[in-house]
């Protein structure tokens, strides 16, 4: 009987040409057949969006042994959706997004193009992973990376997840790694989001920028306190976000139709 080799999906939101996601193709080439399907441009803070009202195209952008690039007009979940329905021969054994140039600790895990790649495949009941490094150069040095995630990706390859849990790990931008602490997300808030200016032509607009702030510093057990202390920080992330802390105090409201 022929033994298949395992099949990864990968995706991302920097655009299937962006360093991070060819450096994690090439960390991964010897783990199985990759199948890989990303924006043609990137799409960061797309979250968990999915086209509705617009049609959307595959292109084919390399094919070798082992290994087939695609790139999609949508968004990373849109590439997700494309790929298992249209270039997958069968259900993969792992998703995996990344590798992200900019950490996707904290609140950032909502509003990331690339835990939405994640989220999406946990959806589908495929073990999935996201990975993320601390440095937004489109040059940035993901090297360093390489042990660590083909060390995650075996272990998930052979043990698998919980059912609706995935992983969201992050790398910080150091000369050496501390360690590697598996942790909660940080509570934290984006302030000074929008700046205004004013055209030449005579209407406002609008930039999203924004400053984060840790608004739990001197907590030791956050992925953005390890990411700040020099550690790779690995958050075990839930499809199911029910406040179950606040369920008896919704029903004592005994509220009634």
């Amino acid at each position: 009987m022929e033994i298949k080799r395992p099949l990864l999906l990968i995706s991302n939101d920097d655009g299937y040409q962006a360093k991070g996601i060819n450096s994690l193709i090439d960390m991964l080439s010897g783990f199985g057949d990759i199948i890989v399907c990303a924006p043609d441009d990137a799409r960061s803070g797309f979250s968990c969006a999915f086209s509705s009202t617009t049609p959307l195209r595959l292109e084919c952008r390399e094919k070798r042994e082992g290994v087939e690039i695609w790139s999609c007009n949508g968004t990373p979940v849109d590439c997700v959706k494309l790929a298992l329905a249209e270039l997958c021969p069968r259900k993969p054994d792992m998703v995996i997004g990344g590798i992200n140039h900019g950490d996707n600790a904290s609140v950032n895990t909502h509003y990331s193009g690339t835990m939405g790649v994640t989220l999406e495949g946990c959806m589908k009941y495929i073990p999935s992973v996201a990975f993320s490094l601390c440095d937004f150069r489109p040059d940035a040095d993901f090297e360093p990376l390489r042990p660590l995630i083909q060390t995650i990706t075996a272990r998930v390859l052979k043990d698998g997840l919980p059912l609706g849990v995935c992983l969201n790990v992050n790398f910080p931008l150091v000369e050496a790694y501390k360690g590697v602490k598996v942790c909660r997300m940080a509570h934290g808030t984006w302030g000074s989001e929008v700046k205004k200016c004013h055209h030449p032509r005579g209407y406002d607009y609008w930039w999203m920028v924004g400053i984060y702030q840790d608004d739990e510093p001197e907590a030791e057990d956050t992925d953005h306190w390890a990411l700040d202390h020099g550690y790779v920080a690995i958050t075990p992330t839930q499809i199911d976000v029910t406040a179950y802390s606040a369920l008896d105090l919704f029903k004592s409201w005994n509220l009634k139709s």
